[in-house]
């Protein structure tokens, strides 16, 4: 199996990656930092060395980096079964203060380069029949956060992205699904007070995922909500 991982070098990423190959699947690794990438890889292949690991430095923001990604994921492999869009930035801020290309900022990276991705992966998977495609939204994606706005109008914006995916591609084998993770331990909230239990952990979102890819080939799981026991932090 062959799977591409965005955002892959810390946080949820890094869980999900570390879960799959567990399992002996291809991984097609990015981030910005190239050097955690390169230290992830390092530990997956020392501990699943069935696993073939292709990483690359992509900035999301840019569309050109992103597409290149895409094809030379595809080069590396011939084919993609699985597309992970987990890439995000989260800058709290509310619309009336922040700096006017704020809203842009988060398009780019939360919208742009899962729709591009898409674009290169999904036609692939139209084609050949087959695959699955898993965007790692938010709660965001239905309930406001006041101080976010612009993260939410465009986590928003990718889940409708999502079931328009869901929509363009269920007759052509393809499965679709959105997993929207509610307040997650992940590296910003580095020096938080708040005990850990209260937070949904990045290896939940991982698990989360592991389970829409191990259903039968008729099921599809839309959507799954991921949020704390004890609620929002």
């Amino acid at each position: 199996m062959n799977i591409i991982i965005t955002g892959a070098s810390k946080g949820m990423g890094r869980a999900i990656a570390r879960l799959l190959a567990t399992k002996g699947v291809n991984l097609a690794l990015c981030s910005r930092n190239y050097n955690e990438l390169s230290v992830l890889k390092a530990e997956l292949l020392a501990n699943y060395p069935a696993t073939n690991v292709f990483i690359q430095s992509v900035d999301c923001a840019d569309k050109q980096a992103v597409i290149s990604f895409a094809e030379d994921s595809l080069a590396q492999f011939g084919y993609i079964d699985v597309l992970i869009n987990n890439v995000g930035i989260f800058k709290p801020a509310n619309i009336l203060d922040e700096d006017d290309d704020a809203l842009q900022n988060h398009m780019n990276i939360n919208l742009y380069a899962p729709y591009y991705l898409y674009k290169k992966i999904g036609k692939s998977m139209k084609e050949r029949k087959s695959g699955t495609i898993i965007n790692i939204c938010s709660i965001a994606s239905k309930e406001i956060i006041v101080g976010a706005g612009s993260y939410c109008v465009t986590k928003a914006a990718l889940l409708s992205l999502n079931n328009i995916m869901r929509e363009e591609l269920k007759a052509h084998d393809v499965k679709v699904t959105a997993i929207l993770p509610g307040s997650t331990l992940t590296s910003s909230w580095e020096g938080t007070t708040i005990p850990p239990q209260e937070f949904v952990q990045e290896e939940d979102i991982a698990e989360a995922v592991n389970t829409v890819l191990t259903l039968s080939k008729g099921a599809n799981i839309d959507e799954i909500i991921i949020k704390p026991l004890h609620g929002q932090v």
